[in-house]
């Protein structure tokens, strides 16, 4: 257990990638088998993950986000998902975000794991980046990515600012 809480602290948003060193096919594999192992509600898998990784598609990707870290990334990874194949709470609840939202993890802690560099980002030019990636009106994109390694010399700062434990947790 110790390993996967070290995991979790150790992991960071990284904004300084390196864009000549691109992640090697099996890593990026592995990262997408995690999310792929994700549980999803009723285990529909209402998703689809997008890798991208083509210079030209790449060059379409960084115009939806403006930070020059990010158009350093050798590559973007979407979490998408269609809203009408997720689950459906009786009280019309529907799942998608959250289904998504879970992938997205497990693929950014599998990422950790395997040493490449990660950066939530849902703060994006939606529009810009649908029309991209050519996508239905019944897609929705939760989150990007970048993946990829930190430039030589990158360190992490090792600082959580997170509230105590006992102000996020009630036994009831």
């Amino acid at each position: 257990m110790q390993e996967f809480i070290d995991l979790v602290k150790g992991r960071e948003s990284i904004r300084n990638y390196d864009p000549d060193r691109a992640v090697e096919k099996e890593v990026l594999n592995e990262i997408l088998e995690a999310g792929r192992l994700a549980p999803s509600a009723a285990n529909y898998q209402p998703w689809q993950f997008l890798l991208v990784s083509s210079p030209e598609m790449l060059q379409k990707i960084r115009n939806c986000y403006p930070g020059k870290w990010f158009a350093d990334a050798p590559h973007i990874l979407v979490v998408s998902g269609n809203r009408a194949k997720a689950w459906v709470r009786p009280d019309g609840y529907n799942s998608i975000e959250t289904d998504l939202a879970i992938a997205m993890d497990h693929m950014i802690l599998a990422a950790e794991n395997l040493g490449v560099g990660t950066c939530w980002i849902a703060h994006f030019d939606y529009d810009s980046l649908c029309k991209a990636l050519v996508l239905n009106a019944d897609e929705v994109v939760f989150a990007i990515t970048p993946l990829g390694y930190p430039r030589e010399g990158f360190s992490k700062k090792g600082l959580k600012n997170r509230k105590p434990f006992n102000e996020v947790v009630k036994f009831l």
